[in-house]
């Protein structure tokens, strides 16, 4: 067996993990974010300097956000229960700290203190953890699309081959959920004349999707790289997908309300599962080999999934909607994050009813039971990091800080922070990980990739030993995030159209 067909072997036919280890892998960002969030709280109740060098921020949010990720998808991914304990026991003795310290030097009653928490005012032009979410996504499918080649990287996480729920299932999904929350209809920017003139502008600024999905094929075909055709098919890849997908939203979300997003999500979801159940599109996909029938039956996994997806994304355009409604008190924020939590735990109870009566999750398809799936664990991840920033606010409140990066501000008085404060702050904002990568997301995903197949060509990943596989990982994604950080201290935006 040659080498392509070796690396080919390796992320075929596997079955995915349960659904609650998905979920609870979800948690272990939110927790990291929490960890280096009062971790800096607590240094500056005690020196009062922020903030450090901007190679320090660097080092810190790499150590604090994408060294526990590595390690949790790699030699930790069986002790990933263990992990997400130690690191809430960790994150609740910090915020005791910080709570009793502020006690002690404040005679205010503890009742009292929760009570004027729940009537702070917060910044009304950004919301942190809908940020947080895009950007934790896109890290964590940078890090999975080169550890799957690696045998350290546990099979389960890895996509199943038709149905199933792996990590790198979820983490599909969750891209086009993720890019639907802040898309212009969620963002209620309808600033053209007319629709089919938005429209217009929509089709014209996929180009560079298209131009990466030609050179991803280009040279997939050119240098012989192993490929999963099962994935897409023979042509077609997640470029195409996202392309395709934002331009056939735009013209429906033309067509109908974008408050009703979620009906037409609904509509497109349900009759394209019952084509799938009454005629042989299923058959096709699935148990049909044949790959020399024509552009469809060579690409049959990566054209009908789009439609899946197109339910994904509307769907997501709703609860974009949703999240970026007005509001100001934290109270209304916390009721929000509840929604959310609720919202995605319905949704699970549809999943059950779904893959008991119909059938199981299918990436592969992108059937009913996927979407409302990847949905559901991205409204449950989105909340995690509702609930995470809505602590950190609450500990910055006490500590009166507001010099944590990528986080909501607790404002009591906006017009009492002097030039000075403001200033250290968007230092501190230049000085974040999290913004660089926010800054540049597509091309922090397409360096993910480019890197990927470089690091395939040059190190035999499926013979790598674990301590290797790990140093690679690392060297990899402190390359991506050292590029895109140093871009975002340049103030330098990859975006021309």
């Amino acid at each position: 067996m040659s080498q392509k067909e070796l690396k080919e072997a390796f992320v075929s036919n596997l079955n995915g993990t349960s659904l609650g280890e998905v979920s609870l892998g979800s948690v272990l960002a939110p927790l990291c974010l929490m960890s280096r969030g009062l971790v800096l709280v607590l240094y500056y109740l005690g020196k009062g300097v922020l903030p450090f060098t901007w190679k320090v921020h660097l080092l810190m949010d790499f150590t604090f956000l994408i060294l526990p990720l590595v390690l949790s998808c790699t030699i930790l991914s069986d002790f990933l229960q263990v992990v997400i304990l130690s690191l809430a026991a960790i994150n609740t003795s910090l915020l005791f700290s910080v709570y009793y310290r502020k006690k002690h030097s404040s005679s205010v009653h503890s009742r009292d203190v929760f009570k004027n928490f729940l009537q702070i005012n917060l910044e009304t032009n950004r919301i942190p953890f809908v940020s947080l979410f895009r950007v934790l996504v896109n890290v964590k499918t940078a890090i999975s699309i080169l550890a799957v080649d690696f045998s350290v990287f546990p099979r389960r996480y890895a996509k199943a081959e038709t149905y199933g729920t792996g990590v790198m299932d979820f983490g599909v999904g969750a891209y086009i959920f993720a890019n639907a929350l802040v898309c212009p209809e969620a963002r209620r920017k309808e600033v053209y004349v007319s629709k089919i003139s938005y429209v217009a502008k929509q089709l014209l600024s996929v180009w560079p999707l298209a131009l990466l999905g030609m050179a991803r094929l280009i040279s997939l075909k050119v240098t012989g790289y192993h490929e999963h055709v099962t994935e897409y098919g023979v042509h077609w890849n997640f470029f195409f997908t996202l392309a395709v997908v934002r331009v056939v939203a735009s013209v429906i979300l033309a067509l109908f309300p974008v408050n009703r997003s979620w009906f037409c999500a609904l509509i497109i979801g349900g009759l394209y599962q019952t084509t799938l159940e009454m005629t042989e599109l299923k058959s096709f996909i699935i148990h049909n080999s044949d790959r020399m029938g024509g552009f469809l039956s060579a690409n049959k996994e990566g054209v009908f999934s789009v439609i899946g997806y197109i339910a994904i994304y509307l769907a997501g355009v709703q609860v974009g909607l949703y999240v970026m409604q007005a509001r100001t008190l934290v109270k209304d924020w916390i009721k929000a994050v509840c929604n959310l939590l609720l919202g995605s735990f319905g949704l699970f109870a549809f999943l059950y009813v779904c893959q008991t009566f119909i059938e199981p999750v299918s990436r592969r398809m992108a059937n009913l039971s996927f979407c409302v799936w990847t949905v559901a664990q991205s409204l449950f991840f989105l909340s995690c990091f509702g609930i995470a920033d809505i602590v950190l606010v609450f500990s910055k409140s006490l500590a009166n800080c507001t010099l944590i990066s990528s986080s909501w501000n607790p404002i009591k008085n906006a017009k009492s922070e002097t030039l000075s404060a403001e200033k250290i702050r968007d230092k501190m904002e230049g000085f974040c990980l999290i913004q660089a990568v926010n800054r540049n997301q597509l091309l922090f995903f397409l360096l993910a990739n480019i890197f990927t197949g470089f690091t395939n060509a040059v190190v035999d990943t499926v013979s790598c030993n674990n301590f290797h596989s790990v140093c690679v990982l690392l060297c990899y994604m402190f390359m991506n995030c050292f590029i895109i950080f140093i871009l975002h201290l340049k103030k330098i935006t990859a975006k021309f159209w």
